[in-house]
């Protein structure tokens, strides 16, 4: 089962997040998003479009709780900084909108991810 870590938890990402949340196959084990957890866990509860989660959703130091399961959240502004390795992510979601080019997409391989599905138009060549 693939591990996903979602870089950009803006509306995207809390979309890609929610959609994939509970499903077979899906695994969610880190978020990266400069916003501190307190704010993202208001902010995946409560959408002025898609409405209220029903799902409990509490912040607990720098992780987000979600009906007992326990996803960190970074704040790493550079990708290559990430600990993707470490955390053994395999996919990562790429939804910050900033790195949409080979170039950008790649340094979360580089941090030890093995794909990258990038949410926004991709620019250049060999993406």
């Amino acid at each position: 089962m693939p591990r996903i870590a979602i870089n950009g938890f803006g509306r995207i990402g809390r979309a890609t997040f929610k959609a994939a949340w509970g499903k077979p196959g899906f695994d969610l084990v880190a978020i990266n998003d400069l916003t501190d957890a307190k704010t993202l866990a208001h902010l995946l509860m409560y959408d002025s479009v898609y409405g209220k989660w029903k799902k409990k959703v509490v912040a607990k130091g720098n992780a987000l709780v979600i009906d007992g399961k326990t996803i960190p959240v970074l704040a790493q502004r550079e990708p290559l900084k990430l600990p993707w390795d470490k955390m053994k992510v395999n996919t990562v979601i790429e939804s910050t909108g900033f790195f949409t080019n080979l170039e950008g997409a790649s340094m979360h391989i580089s941090a030890g991810a093995k794909k990258v599905i990038i949410s926004a138009p991709a620019k250049g060549e060999g993406v």
